[in-house]
């Protein structure tokens, strides 16, 4: 659709499709062309210099301007537009007509001037003086002149050495009349001339659907700025919510805390007055006690037994004594409650943002684990790449030695990885597979024979059949119903949570968690299933976790 409107590139009736191929900047056509949000389009480097050498981002054409710096990316349909013009130009396509003064006269024996006609039957160029005869001689009355064409040689037909004057429409090529005799007798062959009419009764139509594909690309590149611009507005928006949330249970907190250290504080200072009373009614009683001591002492020292029995029977001899044993000063600020309490709430939260599925995603890609495939499982008619990483069905059954481990009935491998503790996690590159399965399954499971896939039997999987059709492998099993397409599944184990998720990895979307007990290894489980006459004949492949 694109070479019939660059082959008449340089007419009159293309020049405005040329120049909607300019850079207005440059005024050259486009290289690595990018679109602002506005929908028009320059050289990524001209609108890089431009907003560079400026303060502000302003669109050079419609001077609207851009409070950020939008990130372009190159339209790869207009590039290659683009890209096919330059080729076009510096091909030297045999029907493109020189530039003035770059075709010759190729009889002009001293200084050659420039040709004025081209004779499409002789094959050469001619200046003013040469190209006289063909005007006034009879034996030239059937030549064909033209505008001055370089290159005539390419006219000529390689195998015969004539003219190619013929066109065959089977083949879609320029042929000459031994051509249209010969090897291609009985194909649809026409006059060059005639076709070149039928073919340009096609370039307005063709044109105008390439300025209509032009059009709806600009259009589609402005629809998914203002995408991106309303999603980068709601993303800011969020974070923004997210900050005066966060904010608004950070002062609560402070609040809170200020509250419970005042609190503990008072309890300290009820402590300390306490404390106080105790140690001075201490004090006061021993005062009185060392006081008696020291009437004792000097009691003892009496000669006069009346005296001393009347004194000691009537003032020391039952003396006061309280019991201090039991006395204590409570320590115990029963705040270990609120120890929890705050504890616990900082728990749920944390629970509660995980079920945001990019964040619990970018969790638990921290666990990702170097997985391959054992070739000592696979299936006979499953071809596994060099590294282990890749696995697709043939039509052929491989020579393979068989083994208790070696699936024998169903087109599946294990991973040569198998864990029965820990966290681990990978993701497997399914693209536009129809059919696959894909999970985990314990060591112990029979690989020969028709297999079920469940839990019941150490499966524990999800698949695709159809296309469209996915489902969660329980008993039964339970139809998954997805709005996106993954091409990237995350298979994630949390061997002693007795769990086995798995992910839309491209979206962030939670497909499905089994919940279990495992009480064996458990191994990466791998089918390609079968090869429908190449429909599904794509590989899985095991995929590099990148942190996101």
């Amino acid at each position: 659709m694109i070479a019939p409107l660059f082959s008449a590139m340089a007419s009159p009736t293309s020049l405005l499709s040329e120049k909607q191929l300019q850079c207005s900047i440059c005024l050259d056509i486009f290289t690595n062309p990018v679109s602002t949000p506005c929908g028009h389009s320059f050289c990524q480097a001209c609108i890089g210099r431009a907003w560079d050498n400026s303060t502000t981002c302003q669109c050079p054409l419609c001077k609207e301007t851009f409070r950020i710096r939008p990130d372009l990316s190159i339209n790869r349909v207009l590039a290659d537009i683009a890209e096919q013009l330059m080729n076009f130009r510096s091909s030297g396509v045999e029907d493109c007509p020189a530039e003035p003064g770059e075709v010759l006269c190729d009889f002009c024996t001293g200084e050659k001037l420039q040709a004025v006609k081209s004779c499409l039957v002789c094959l050469a160029s001619y200046c003013e003086a040469h190209i006289q005869p063909h005007y006034q001689e009879n034996a030239f009355k059937r030549h064909r002149l033209t505008d001055p064409v370089k290159k005539l040689g390419d006219r000529l037909c390689k195998m015969h050495g004539r003219i190619l004057a013929m066109f065959c429409r089977r083949d879609q090529a320029c042929i000459c009349h031994i051509c249209a005799e010969t090897s291609h007798r009985g194909h649809e062959t026409v006059p060059l001339e005639e076709e070149c009419i039928e073919q340009k009764k096609q370039l307005g139509k063709t044109e105008a659907e390439v300025q209509l594909m032009i059009q709806e690309r600009l259009m589609k590149m402005k629809e998914i700025g203002e995408l991106v611009e309303l999603s980068k507005n709601g993303t800011q928006r969020e974070v923004e919510d997210s900050l005066q949330a966060f904010t608004s249970v950070m002062r609560s907190l402070e609040r809170s805390q200020g509250e419970l250290i005042e609190l503990l504080k008072e309890k300290q200072r009820a402590v300390e007055r306490t404390a106080g009373g105790l140690v001075y009614e201490l004090q006061r009683e021993i005062t009185e006690l060392q006081k008696r001591s020291s009437e004792l002492e000097h009691l003892s020292h009496t000669e006069d037994h009346f005296h001393f029995v009347q004194t000691f029977a009537s003032r020391y001899s039952n003396l006061h004594n309280k019991d201090w044993t039991s006395v204590t000063v409570d320590t115990d600020h029963c705040l270990g409650e609120v120890k929890r309490i705050v504890s616990q709430l900082g728990w749920s939260f944390q629970e509660q943002l995980e079920t945001v599925p990019e964040i619990k995603l970018k969790r638990i890609r921290q666990y990702a684990v170097d997985v391959t495939l054992d070739p000592n499982t696979a299936y006979h008619k499953l071809i596994l790449s060099e590294d282990g990483k890749q696995v697709r069905v043939g039509n052929v059954r491989q020579a393979l030695p068989d083994s208790p481990l070696r699936f024998d009935h169903c087109p599946c491998v294990l991973g040569k990885q198998g864990f029965h503790s820990g966290r681990h996690y990978w993701e497997v590159e399914v693209g536009e597979k129809t059919d696959w399965d894909l999970g985990v399954a314990r060591e112990s499971i029979n690989r020969k024979g028709q297999n079920t896939l469940s839990p019941k039997y150490g499966y524990w999987a999800v698949w695709l059949r159809n296309g469209s059709e996915y489902k969660a492998l329980t008993s039964p099993s339970l139809p998954l119903s997805l709005s996106t397409k993954p091409r990237r599944i995350g298979v994630y184990l949390d061997y002693q949570a007795g769990q086995v998720s798995f992910y839309n990895v491209d979206t962030s979307v939670h497909i499905h968690t089994f919940t279990d007990t495992f009480t064996e290894k458990l191994y990466p489980f791998f089918s390609p299933y079968l090869n429908k006459y190449g429909s599904n004949g794509g590989p899985l492949i095991i995929s590099p976790v990148g942190l996101r």
